[in-house]
């Protein structure tokens, strides 16, 4: 075959796919999302036409000509297609956008556009997912539409410094380049829910030609962790093995096989023979509390550990409050009660976790890994092995795609291990099986609402018990828990407030961090009842929370008297008119979007007396740093040739800090974009960062960047301005002019002076260091408002109106804002409609793409994106971070909406069509 138009002459192996066999003979543009034809990363031309490489036998494409999206265009010489999707930024972390543009090159016209109406455009793609986007800027690029310019600084739409390599495929992810001489490595999960390893036999896979090691509980490491990473790795329990003899979840790591190909260590594993005692699970997370139930981390010591208290299976928990709850509701005009549920959801990220680890020519260890947090896992896997730091080094590349689950160490530990035993180099890929199955989900939650409220509607009591399902093991069961439980409630004045929340352990697969890191949980609850307490009063949904929210000068209260000291309402610099606080403009930009479309675009609604048509609204509150510290230290340097490289630690998958770490060095020190080099996301060429999560890398490493930056363009000024000095006073000894006393101006070329220029091969190459410690904290807000129509026939819900405002601060970016806030959104409308991961038995039955129902192209409307006018003096230029926070309010909004269509509640997302039939069926009866 000819691929890319250069000849092949390998053989492919019997059974192999051409997925496989195109990046084994070194094709990489071609990506593996998920082996299963459903998400379209692997796409590829075979004599012209769009083909999911992985189901395409590679022996097939012989003789044929394939055609990768590297085969389209480089870098310098972009097809059509891919010049069209770097200038409408069709992507964010771009895992899928080599598959998106192969697609759409097998559509377009010469000028690289797609003209399809809708219904054909939604087939088309259907079979490639983008999990970040939420499509529009997709559908720009189709439509030939520009949204980003090359040249700029702080506040323009800035391009993606390598989207020209993303869309040829060229920029380089995880396994993209990997050393000579790799071994692979296999896992045999458990098929049981909960029971102890009584024996376990290698013999026969070891004797398989080929398997180099075979790893079981005895080869790990006596070191209890926690996969879940922060700043502080006391913030996590201590319940994990790298390997253990007691299973707690179905398909948990029993043994691990390294070999010379995947499918050799995959058939070593079935040779592995275990015998097993099965022991009692608990699968319900109410009855997990109950006396009597089977422990799941009952060997554990709660203190040593970190367990609140393992004989009750609970692993964090919090009871508090502040005021008298039972007195308030007692004296209350209204009252509300309600119990909500939310489902397990996956991440869902395109690139699944994967890891490659090798020693380097003096011995160290270098793991190479899909991470958000590269500097934790360096420590980390310090800690389980008994590494000293200076031995590792941990590497993140372009990461596809992360929304919290790549805060995990779940790939890199087993890698490290085999890499030491054998001294080779090995890799470690999850599959897409793997990551719905086993893999952290969000935690799934009950969450039990009381609200009480005088006549006029403002609060007098809330009462919270939240129950929250943290699965085998408890990687960030506190954080999500505190976390949910607080901006939530925080977010509202009230004189009377109680919260009980507990975490428990069950015997299902653990749960883990996950976009908006339990507010989204929480805030369906809550906004529900608070949308319903609405209703009970008589005033409007936007008029209740104006009367209820907090306002500059309100205590942040949850269950217990405000102890914080850094979380405010942000940073006003003297004589700026622009507020920190931007949520009363979210409300108002909210209820007059959904008015206006509201009295004018009545031919959206579909006819017919089944058809339900509501609105609805929520409200959200987020922190803009996690707490207790989050740390980054970041170096700007530049040579003799005016050119700056950057040098941070936080990583990049689709967050869109690295252009905006650009943008800020491009502003301070007046050159353009394409002069800034970054070298990031590497344990040894960068100085620490806690990680790119709780959507800091902008506020936390932006800020260590604009310091760095600031401080450098300093040094410069000094610098020429003592060159010049030097001149005067030899000007002056030689009776000439003196020099000129304008404020001195740095440039592209060097620092000019008036009329003098010191050029920057003068300056000679010099750099500075900048570092923020994230902390004061302040918050943002985020109101998002939906139209819907409800078929009662069919349970489907069609959103007319989507619109969400966002409380921002400056806008570093605004494609990449959109594009977050988009995305957001998408997730969130997965969540409440879509997604769910399912559970039988203990046993996750949702385990492809084509079961687990990500959203398409089809089910995402465009959301209006609105922004409050805020300035914020704690971020960058008067930024605030906004990744995390735009899912919040969403699924909250959605169910108010199906709400005020149905006059039933909805108690449980997602809301797919059955049970929202089941619902209008319930209406209809009254």
């Amino acid at each position: 075959m000819r691929v890319d138009g250069q000849d092949v002459t390998a053989t492919p192996a019997p059974g192999q796919c051409l997925r496989t066999f195109l990046r084994q003979e070194g094709h990489v543009a071609v990506k593996k999302g998920c082996d299963s034809g459903d998400c379209g990363a692997c796409t590829v031309l075979v004599d012209g036409q769009a083909r999911h490489s992985c189901l395409v036998p590679a022996v097939r494409a012989v003789g044929s000509d394939v055609t990768t999206a590297a085969g389209l265009g480089t870098p310098d010489a972009l097809s059509p297609v891919q010049e069209a999707f770097v200038e409408a930024q069709g992507f964010q972390c771009g895992f899928c956008t080599a598959g998106m543009v192969v697609t759409a090159t097998a559509l377009a016209d010469e000028d690289g556009h797609v003209h399809l109406d809708e219904d054909g455009l939604v087939r088309r793609f259907k079979g490639n997912l983008c999990r970040c986007t939420g499509y529009r800027s997709v559908r720009d690029a189709l439509a030939g539409k520009a949204n980003v310019v090359r040249d700029g600084g702080v506040g323009d739409p800035v391009a993606v410094p390598a989207g020209r390599r993303i869309v040829c495929g060229r920029e380089p992810f995880t396994l993209d380049e990997v050393p000579t001489g790799l071994l692979h490595l296999a896992v045999l999960g458990s098929p049981h829910v909960h029971a102890r390893i009584v024996a376990i036999d290698t013999s026969r896979a070891e004797a398989l030609p080929g398997v180099h090691l075979v790893l079981t509980h005895r080869d790990s490491p006596d070191v209890l962790f926690s996969t879940g990473r922060h700043q502080h790795r006391t913030d996590d329990p201590d319940d994990t093995r790298v390997l253990d003899d007691v299973v707690r979840f179905h398909g948990q790591r029993v043994a691990a096989v390294v070999a010379d190909s995947v499918a050799l260590a995959r058939a070593a594993c079935a040779l592995i023979d275990v015998e097993y005692e099965p022991l009692p699970a608990v699968l319900d997370p109410e009855e997990a509390r109950r006396p009597g139930a089977p422990l799941v981390h009952g060997d554990k010591d709660a203190a040593a550990s970190r367990i609140a208290d393992p004989g009750r299976n609970v692993v964090a928990a919090s009871h508090g409050e502040v005021g008298d709850v039972a007195a308030a509701l007692a004296a209350s005009a209204h009252v509300v009660r309600g119990t909500w549920r939310t489902a397990r959801v996956s991440h869902t990220a395109l690139e699944t976790h994967a890891a490659v680890g090798w020693l380097d020519d003096d011995g160290r260890l270098v793991v190479r890994t899909s991470t958000q947090v590269p500097f934790l896992v360096r420590e980390e896997l310090c800690h389980v092995f008994g590494l000293d730091r200076e031995r590792v080094r941990v590497v993140a590349a372009r990461v596809g795609g992360g929304f919290g689950g790549k805060q995990e160490v779940l790939t890199e530990d087993l890698v490290t291990l085999a890499v030491l035993r054998t001294g080779r180099p090995v890799q470690y890929e999850m599959t897409r099986e793997d990551e719905l199955a086993l893999a952290p989900c969000r935690h799934p939650m009950r969450v039990e609402v009381t609200l009480g409220a005088d006549a006029d509607g403002r609060l007098t009591a809330m009462h919270l018990d939240v129950l929250s399902d943290t699965g085998a093991y408890g990687n960030h069961a506190p954080g999500v828990l505190f976390h949910g439980i607080h901006e939530s409630v925080a977010q509202y004045r009230c004189p009377a407030k109680r919260v009980d929340a507990e975490a428990v352990y069950t015997h299902q697969v653990p749960s883990g961090a996950f976009r908006g890191y339990g507010l989204g949980q929480v805030m369906f609850g809550l906004e529900s009842a608070v949308d319903e307490l609405a209703r009970e009063v008589g005033i409007d949904p936007f008029e209740m929370r104006r009367r209820n929210v907090v306002r500059p000068g309100d205590e942040f209260l949850v269950n217990h008297a405000d102890t914080t000291t850094d979380l405010g309402y942000g940073l006003v610099e003297p004589g700026d008119d622009t507020p920190s606080y931007g949520l009363t403009q979210c409300l108002d930009l909210v209820e007059d979007a959904l008015a206006t479309t509201r009295a004018g675009d009545a031919a959206l609604v579909p006819v017919g007396e089944r058809w339900r048509v509501g609105e609805g609204m929520a409200v959200a509150m987020i922190a803009t740093i996690p707490p207790r510290g989050h740390h980054s230290t970041a170096t700007v340097s530049v040579d003799a040739d005016g050119r700056y490289e950057v040098a941070v630690g936080t990583a990049e998958f689709g967050n869109g800090t690295s252009t905006v770490h650009v943008q800020l060095v491009a502003t301070a020190l007046g050159t353009t974009p394409d002069r800034v080099r970054l070298r990031q996301s590497d344990t040894d060429r960068a100085g620490y960062d806690t990680g790119a999560y709780g959507s800091t890398g902008s506020v936390v490493a932006g800020r260590a960047v604009a310091q760095a930056a600031a401080l450098l363009r300093e040094d410069l000024v000094a610098a020429a301005r003592g060159i010049l000095e030097g001149a005067h006073e030899a000007g002056v000894a030689a009776g000439r002019a003196p020099t000129s006393h304008d404020a001195p101006v740095v440039g592209p070329d060097g620092v000019r002076v008036g009329d003098r220029l010191v050029t920057f091969a003068e300056l000679g190459p010099r750099s500075a260091e900048g570092s923020h410690h994230g902390s004061p904290r302040s918050v943002a807000f985020n109101v998002h408002g939906f139209r819907v129509a409800v078929d009662t026939a069919t349970g489907t819900v069609r959103i007319l109106q989507s619109v969400q405002a966002a409380d921002a601060g400056v806008v570093l970016n605004p494609e990449q804002l959109r594009g977050q806030i988009e995305g957001g959104v998408a997730q969130g409308i997965g969540s409440a409609l879509l997604e769910e991961t399912v559970l039988r038995d203990g046993v996750v039955v949702t385990r492809a793409l084509r079961g687990y129902r990500v959203p398409q192209m089809a089910d995402v409307p465009p959301t209006r994106v609105l922004l409050a006018r805020t300035r914020d003096g704690l971020g960058p230029h008067g930024a605030k971070s906004m990744s995390e926070a735009p899912y919040n309010p969403v699924a909250p909004a959605l169910a108010n909406a199906v709400r005020d269509a149905l006059g039933v509640r909805p108690h449980e997302i997602p809301m797919t069509k059955d049970r929202v039939w089941r619902l209008a069926q319930g209406a209809s009866a009254r």
